[in-house]
């Protein structure tokens, strides 16, 4: 099968770096940030070159405003990748941000990413899926094409439950954090791309994809979850979802993590407590080829921002009015 015959698909990484992930965890460390991007961004650039693959790498501000992090992150546009906005402080409680400082979160992690990798970036994604209507507006404003922060699954509750058990959170925190990952009714959004009708005008959404019908994930740090405990699980679980995406014409969109090329070899001791960091990186590479050979296989691989270009040649998209209660857990209302 040709390329120009496969159903079109995307790939991007949320580049969430070791401080982020011991920010969200709780505690103070982080706050020396703490990074391997030195380590990790060469590694997922050669895993993308060996395969001829070019994807969209979602940025946070706060790394690219420091100098050490520059050589890393000039690199991924050097390799003709796109760059997205990941937010500046990387707070999965955006959504609970004022208007303004929303508008300067967004602005002060745009400048900085451009400052560091040479490119504007034209499409965000929120930390932890985080969404609110003023996001979307800000985001129109400043002349963005895309939002990619919607995740329709109903598992978050069950997520939120597993990360307040394993996070050392003070009664504030968690306050703060108890809306991370959404609620059950974020499972009822749609899987396929659609628009936001703001008073702005509209804006382009590309969920993160979930399995059609069940509305289970498949990012790829959940499939080494599951090949954690077997590879051929894993791989069962993967096909299946790739598989309902071509019954029902959902063009996937699939996400990848760091950690997903970090391993316990890399002696990365403070994100010993996440799922897969007690496995060599070889193995997760060795399982991140598969995933991705697969992927590859079934559906034209292209990067975001590729993604929505075509959307645009496609017959009009539903657009869908935002609707957000305080804690995520409002469906949104069809209006187009």
């Amino acid at each position: 099968m040709t390329a120009s015959d496969k159903p079109i698909a995307s790939l991007s990484l949320d580049l969430d770096n070791q401080w982020s992930y011991m920010k969200t965890h709780g505690g103070t460390a982080w706050q020396t940030f703490p990074s391997y991007l030195d380590v990790v961004v060469p590694r997922a650039l050669r895993f993308l070159e060996e395969r001829g693959l070019t994807i969209t790498f979602f940025i946070v501000g706060q790394d690219a405003e420091r100098a050490e992090n520059r050589p890393a992150l000039s690199a991924i546009t050097a390799a003709g990748h796109e760059v997205g906005n990941h937010s500046f402080h990387h707070e999965p409680w955006l959504h609970l941000y004022s208007d303004a400082d929303i508008e300067a979160e967004i602005a002060r992690a745009e400048r900085a990413i451009e400052e560091a990798t040479g490119r504007r970036p034209e499409g965000f994604r929120g930390p932890g899926f985080s969404i609110s209507r003023a996001v979307l507006a800000t985001l129109k404003r400043r002349g963005y094409r895309y939002d990619a922060s919607t995740f329709p699954t109903f598992l978050g509750p069950l997520a939120r439950a597993y990360y307040f058990f394993t996070a050392r959170l003070s009664k504030e925190e968690r306050e703060q954090r108890k809306a991370l990952f959404g609620g059950l009714r974020e499972g009822l959004r749609p899987l396929r791309p659609y628009s936001w009708r703001l008073s702005e005008g509209t804006l382009i959404e590309v969920p993160v994809t979930t399995m059609p019908i069940f509305r289970a994930p498949f990012h790829v740090s959940y499939l080494t979850y599951l090949a954690g405990y077997s590879p051929a699980l894993a791989r069962f679980y993967f096909a299946m979802a790739l598989q309902l995406c071509r019954w029902t014409g959902v063009q996937p969109s699939l996400l990848l993590h760091p950690l997903d090329f970090l391993g316990v070899d890399d002696g990365i001791e403070p994100l010993n407590f996440f799922p897969g960091m007690n496995i060599p990186a070889a193995t997760k590479l060795a399982w991140l080829d598969g995933f991705i050979s697969v992927y590859t296989r079934w559906f034209h691989v292209l990067p975001m921002g590729r993604h929505v270009d075509l959307l645009g040649t496609m017959k009009r998209m539903r657009e869908f009015e935002p609707d957000f209660s305080a804690d995520r857990g409002e469906p949104i209302h069809a209006v187009g």
